[in-house]
């Protein structure tokens, strides 16, 4: 088992006051589908490698989609396994894949 550290930047368009803890929830509900589970287990890692770099592109789509129903911009997202391991990915690396 590991335990993940996760840092996102949201962008909120139009100045809208957007509750951090409804934002909380929904990002919440995304890492249980991962917690306490073999990643080898779950899709798409049972297809992928679960590394570092595809667990970011993974979560930054999936928080990006969640993030748009609040009319917020996921901007940075950053996951790591330790304090020296860390994978960084911004919105511009993740629009041009």
């Amino acid at each position: 088992m590991h335990t993940w550290a996760v840092i996102c930047e949201i962008h909120v368009n139009n100045d809208c006051m957007v509750p951090f803890n409804a934002i909380e929830a929904e990002l919440k509900e995304v890492s249980a589908r991962v917690s306490g589970k073999f990643l080898n287990e779950v899709p798409p890692f049972d297809r992928i490698n679960p590394t570092l770099e595809n667990l970011t592109t993974y979560f930054f789509e999936v928080i990006s989609n969640i993030l748009r129903k609040s009319n917020a911009v996921l901007t940075r997202l950053e996951i790591g396994e330790s304090p020296t391991r860390f994978y960084c990915m911004t919105l511009d690396q993740w629009s041009g894949q």
